[in-house]
């Protein structure tokens, strides 16, 4: 492993470089690993834990007043990379990742898949209303089980399969008729 000299401050003032005791020199790689196998912790990606580590040096390196007692080098890069890395998880959860645009998002797909959501409610909307209220509860609540369905039916849960059945059928022939097939 390579050490590497860094000189901080004004010499003349008294004023030793950080690191190790008068030689200015600092073992980069073993630091760096130091740190990395603490940044662990915190579950970030091998790159985001690489950029965590180099800012809290290039930290340093801006800084140079900012670590007082050079004996103390490696717990000041680790409390520093600590730090950084919490703010870097604060910072990824606040952003929402939006999603790639699919090759069919052309103004023309939105138009036609407006078009289709719109004509399904319609033929929602002209069925009978125990299947207006099936098919609204398999659409905005997919995770009720067939039993909580029935409670919110106020039908048997052994008469829920065969009614979503004919809710669907019903649907499918409203839409056939009207040119969505």
């Amino acid at each position: 492993m390579r050490a590497v000299e860094v000189a901080f401050g004004d010499r003349r003032g008294g004023r030793e470089p950080a690191g190790r005791e008068g030689s200015g020199m600092w073992d980069v790689n073993a630091l760096s690993a130091a740190v990395l196998r603490t940044l662990k912790a915190y579950r970030l990606s091998e790159a985001d834990a690489r950029d965590v580590c180099q800012d809290a040096w290039l930290e340093l390196l801006r800084a140079p007043g900012a670590l007082r007692d050079e004996a103390k080098l490696g717990a000041w890069l680790t409390t520093t990379a600590r730090r950084r890395a919490l703010r870097m998880i604060t910072r990824n959860r606040r952003e929402t990742p939006r999603p790639l645009p699919d090759e069919e998002t052309t103004p023309e797909a939105e138009v036609v898949r407006a078009e289709r959501d719109r004509a399904l409610w319609a033929a929602v909307d002209r069925l009978p209303e125990s299947h207006r209220r099936m098919m609204r509860l398999l659409a905005y609540r997919p995770e009720l089980s067939y039993a909580q369905l029935a409670g919110e039916l106020g039908i048997s849960p052994a008469s829920v399969g065969r009614l979503r059945r004919r809710c669907l059928d019903r649907l499918r022939r409203t839409l056939e008729k009207g040119g969505w097939a």
